[in-house]
């Protein structure tokens, strides 16, 4: 079983930046795709951002230009790195992997990103 751990949330200010990071129990060489997902009350879950293992990146529209996923297969973590945040930035910030298409989905607990003044 995959494991992620999310970390790096936090209270922010409008235009400041944050970044998340992803801890994976595994290699995370090993894992096809992984991806970062938000979600706020009343509001579908949706992909902020995703990488595979061929280091193609995919974001959502509004996020593009702002926010940079990554990954450090020394360190089995995923980032996020989040620039000129707006409050309709504020979500629960989910990591996830998959180690093939159709297969298995792996979540972490998620990590509380507030966009604040």
């Amino acid at each position: 079983q995959v494991q992620l751990v999310e970390s790096g949330g936090g209270l922010v200010q409008p235009g400041g930046s944050l970044r998340l990071s992803c801890a994976a129990s595994v290699n995370i060489a090993s894992i096809y795709a992984m991806g970062w997902y938000r979600q706020v009350p009343g509001k579908q879950r949706e992909l902020v951002a995703g990488i595979i293992i061929t280091g193609r990146t995919n974001y959502t529209d509004s996020v593009k230009g702002r926010f940079t996923i990554s990954r450090d297969n020394a360190k089995n973590t995923v980032y996020l790195q989040m620039n000129s945040l707006k409050p309709e930035d504020t979500a629960v910030y989910y990591c996830n992997g998959g180690y093939r298409l159709g297969g298995n989905v792996y979540w972490g607990q998620g990590t509380q990103v507030t966009v604040s003044s």
